[in-house]
């Protein structure tokens, strides 16, 4: 019998024209509906209620404002474009004028452009009240969480401020144009707004900025506010497109001697181009819509900030407005992983459920929703500790608390990053998704503005120069005392292990810093959650951190873990 479908007719005898018959293997179904047009902060609970606690409530529209605008598809797409198509150095112009630009794509400025007018670097500058910090936080976070390459120069503009204000005259000229919430590329001395970078580090030193080989030779007397000409080569100098930088350079002459300070402006008050040689873009593992270079200095003109021989201390300031930037930064890449891979599961069904219904699965999501809770808890308490109203208390606490936060909660973020991507499978994998460019960016949190022994070493040294500041962190974290029996044990040992550290030797303190740091670091997250968060929250963070039969990967939570409770705040 012979068979009168098309596709089996014998070729040679029949007269009728074989068509494509189409397959349905492409048909898309049980994938993860698009994590976009939603409102970032609405969905943040914790955040909200962060905001909410600590005087920041009258900020609470334009964050409503700013969580749709990054929450938006078009945003992420500008993220996405910023972040695959990077920056590109052009050292010449076509007719062999030196020019050292770094071309952005578009989606880039228009990112920095919108962080920026709604003040995510220096709205609590501008507008000192108490809970500025903990607002301007809340924006920067959100502006961070989709694309974290621009917070960069975002933090240096912020953090610049209480540095130019040691030195007022200054201050006068650049201060206002760091306080503009409008933005332009473009290198003008006529601009109303200013970006600001800094660089410190130099290849032979690294974190050892005391080596820094850079000289700074005074155009008249010298000394504070004065001119000044740099020579040498920095190693690390990010954001280049930045409209001014603060440096550190060995001063020499009869205005004073020693590593200082020193702001270095791209462009001269006549309009000419200062010596800012770019020799090439760092190849970075992450953070790639931001530049960062090596610079030469050649003749190039500077002004003294600070005294002459306090560089370190007076770029300090800018260091611990940084670092505590550093934390945000953290804190909002794990909201982002831990959002991503929450949402994932809810919409991909496996094995006759929803990933997210699966135990397996719930508990991992669950454990990474405690290390983002208690990490955005910690930075807005310490967002609230660096507002103009401080108490002297506050201000020791911050100063032990910033260091110890920058060092747990930064360290934490790779690997929170990781098993959040692998709870998104293959998919989490490629470079499509958000959380492959979200891994490779915590990192730099971490290495930024001192790695972990830098850290570590800080933290000694405060407890050292700043005893007052071991009291008020110990005051701050027994705020919680009696609410957990685990977490009492814990305080109880932490206070051992900081007696036994002060006696030590100095080779000992050292190969004890950091154990004794991560402590202090799990002492002041348990015991935020305690105060802040609902009681299961901080209960199951207690036991997965503390307790005796806690796990070392993420999803091994205890029984009897009130799981549903802790994703309902997801």
């Amino acid at each position: 019998m012979t068979s009168t479908n098309p596709t089996t007719t014998n070729p040679s005898t029949s007269t009728e024209t074989a068509h494509p018959q189409p397959h349905l293997t492409h048909t898309v179904f049980n994938q993860s509906t698009p994590r976009v047009d939603v409102n970032e902060y609405e969905l943040n609970t914790v955040l909200q209620e962060a905001v909410a606690r600590h005087d920041a409530g009258w900020a609470e529209a334009e964050l409503r404002e700013v969580g749709a605008l990054v929450g938006s598809a078009e945003f992420q797409h500008h993220a996405h474009l910023a972040n695959t198509i990077t920056p590109e150095l052009h050292t010449f112009d076509r007719w062999g004028h030196r020019i050292d630009e770094v071309e952005y794509h578009p989606s880039y400025h228009r990112i920095i452009s919108a962080s920026i007018s709604h003040g995510a670097h220096t709205r609590c500058w501008a507008d000192p009240q108490p809970g500025s910090h903990v607002a301007r936080a809340a924006v920067f976070m959100l502006f961070g969480q989709i694309e974290p390459g621009h917070a960069c120069p975002v933090s240096m503009t912020h953090a610049v401020i209480p540095s130019l204000e040691l030195q007022p005259d200054v201050a006068a000229s650049w201060v206002p144009k760091a306080l503009s919430r409008s933005y332009s590329p473009e290198l003008s001395a006529d601009k109303a707004s200013a970006i600001f970078g800094m660089s410190m580090t130099e290849k032979q030193g690294g974190s050892d900025v005391r080596a820094n080989t850079t000289v700074a030779r005074p155009v008249g007397a010298g000394g504070p506010g004065a001119e000044y000409l740099l020579t040498g080569h920095k190693w690390f100098c990010s954001a280049p497109m930045s409209d001014a930088f603060l440096v550190l350079a060995q001063a020499q002459g009869p205005g004073g001697e020693g590593l200082s300070c020193f702001l270095l402006p791209r462009v001269l008050p006549d309009g000419t181009r200062n010596v800012f040689r770019i020799q090439r873009l760092k190849n970075k593992l992450g953070n790639k819509s931001n530049a960062s270079s090596e610079i030469e200095l050649d003749g190039t003109v500077a002004l003294m900030v600070g005294e002459p021989g306090r560089g370190v201390r007076t770029i300090i300031e800018m260091v611990a407005q940084t670092r505590l930037d550093c934390v945000l930064g953290s804190a909002a890449g794990m909201r982002q992983s831990v959002a991503e891979a929450v949402w994932h599961a809810r919409h991909r069904a496996a094995f006759g459920a929803t990933l997210a219904d699966q135990p397996a699965m719930t508990a991992v999501l669950a454990d990474l929703a405690l290390e983002s809770e208690a990490a955005t808890v910690t930075a807005m308490r310490l967002a609230r500790a660096h507002d103009e109203d401080a108490s002297d208390t506050e201000r020791a606490f911050r100063r032990l608390a910033t260091a110890v936060a920058k060092y747990w909660i930064c360290k934490r973020g790779p690997h929170h990053a990781y098993e959040s991507l692998e709870c998104l499978g293959g998919n989490g994998y490629t470079e499509d998704f958000p959380l492959a460019m979200r891994y490779r960016e915590q990192p730099v949190m971490a290495v930024w503005e001192g790695s972990g022994n830098v850290i570590a070493l800080d933290v000694l040294r405060a407890m050292t120069r700043e005893p007052e500041s071991v009291g008020a962190f110990d005051a701050e974290v027994n705020l919680a005392r009696g609410a957990h029996a685990d977490l009492d044990a814990h305080l109880d040992r932490l206070r051992n292990q900081l007696g036994e550290l002060a006696g030590l030797d100095a080779a000992a303190a050292q190969r004890n810093a950091r154990r004794v740091v991560e402590s202090m670091a799990l002492a002041l997250e348990a015991s935020l959650l305690v105060r802040f968060s609902p009681t299961e929250v901080a209960e199951a963070f207690i036991a997965a951190r503390l307790g005796t039969d806690r796990g070392f990967e993420y999803g091994a939570l205890p029984t009897g873990t009130d799981l549903e409770l802790i994703l309902s705040r997801q």
